[in-house]
């Protein structure tokens, strides 16, 4: 009798134990990092930094590699985010500076014709100075 709770205790234990992988929903640790990594692989940085972060806080043990890999995909975010706010500002200064190159043709169109009204009244103040 002792044997038959013992073969339904250990059932009852290793059962639990199988049905641990089905009822945790990040899977096993190995799954778990594999995600973060397929996150990392594919582009989208935030939720491979948020796989990271639940693998550590549930496999402390493994920080070391993993917090390597965790800071490595954090810059590329600071990174990313620099980028961006770089390309932001770039169109910002190449509006202006479109806007101002603008601004230099008006003036180089005045300039030009400053110059012909200049030249017309030299050529006035010569012709006035024949008939004189």
């Amino acid at each position: 009798m002792k044997r038959a709770w013992v073969a339904v205790a250990l059932s009852v234990i290793l059962g639990g134990c199988a049905s641990w992988s089905f009822s945790n929903p990040f899977g096993g640790p190995a799954t778990m990092l594999a995600k973060a990594d397929r996150l990392t692989a594919e582009g989208d940085y935030r939720s491979a930094v948020a796989a990271y972060d639940a693998f550590l806080a549930q496999n402390s043990h493994d920080s070391q590699a993993v917090r390597a890999r965790r800071d490595a995909v954090a810059s590329i975010m600071t990174t990313r985010d620099e980028i961006t706010r770089l390309n932001q500002e770039l169109a910002r200064v190449r509006e202006e500076l479109a806007k101002r190159e603008g601004d230099l043709a008006k003036v180089r169109q005045e300039a030009d014709k400053l110059r012909a009204d200049l030249e017309r009244l030299k050529q006035i103040d010569l012709q006035l100075e024949k008939r004189k």
